[in-house]
């Protein structure tokens, strides 16, 4: 009773009414599910916390125990893709939305939300410097290697010949598009910010 003292039964089947009309990949029986379920987070947070939305731990949690994410970076990285008006919480609309395209979404939405993801300064670009940074978190370093960062570099230098079209020495959203859909494998290029294909298969569990 608790967890869903912070919305109503009547007020959630309104909500998924209007939100399911507004996303693409989830009908009015889940968007409700996805609801409850962001209820019941918020009826774990301080209630101060809980009137402006989902917040940062709490979100990472899922990221981390539902999908198996463990770059603390790529998380947090995920967490500002989601909260769409950077007010450090995510509303129940974001919640929703962002589901939408993290485990259904077209290529085309995926495209987009890797480039905000990758994009760490939100600056329209993702820099040498940034690929540098995501690498480093994200590879795996062989104990015998005499200098890991070294190898790191090269890869964003075959990286930045492989995306970067128009040679400006950083990669636009039009040069990650035209990557990724000549070749779908560079979707996650730089980190995994994507559940795998048996979770998006099997999404409806949030429902069960």
């Amino acid at each position: 009773m608790q967890k869903m003292s912070a919305m109503n039964r009547k007020l959630i089947q309104n909500l998924a009414e209007t939100l399911c009309k507004q996303v693409k990949h989830f009908d009015k029986r889940e968007t409700e599910c996805l609801i409850r379920l962001f209820s019941g987070l918020l009826g774990e947070q301080a209630e101060r916390r809980a009137a402006h939305g989902l917040d940062r731990v709490r979100f990472r949690n899922i990221l981390h125990n539902t999908f198996g994410m463990t770059d603390d970076m790529m998380m947090d990285s995920v967490f500002r893709a989601f909260d769409k008006d950077n007010d450090t919480y995510i509303s129940v609309k974001e919640w929703v939305e962002g589901l939408s395209v993290f485990l259904r979404g077209a290529l085309d939405e995926k495209i987009k939300f890797c480039f905000d993801v990758y994009n760490l300064h939100g600056d329209g670009y993702i820099s040498r410097e940034e690929m540098l940074q995501m690498l480093k978190d994200s590879l795996i370093r062989q104990p015998t290697e005499e200098d890991p960062d070294e190898g790191i570099k090269d890869i964003v230098e075959i990286a930045l010949k492989k995306m970067d079209h128009d040679h400006d020495g950083k990669v636009s959203y039009s040069d990650f598009e035209k990557t990724v859909k000549d070749e779908n494998l560079l979707l996650e290029a730089f980190g995994n910010c994507l559940p795998d294909a048996k979770v998006e298969i099997t999404s409806n569990y949030f429902c069960m």
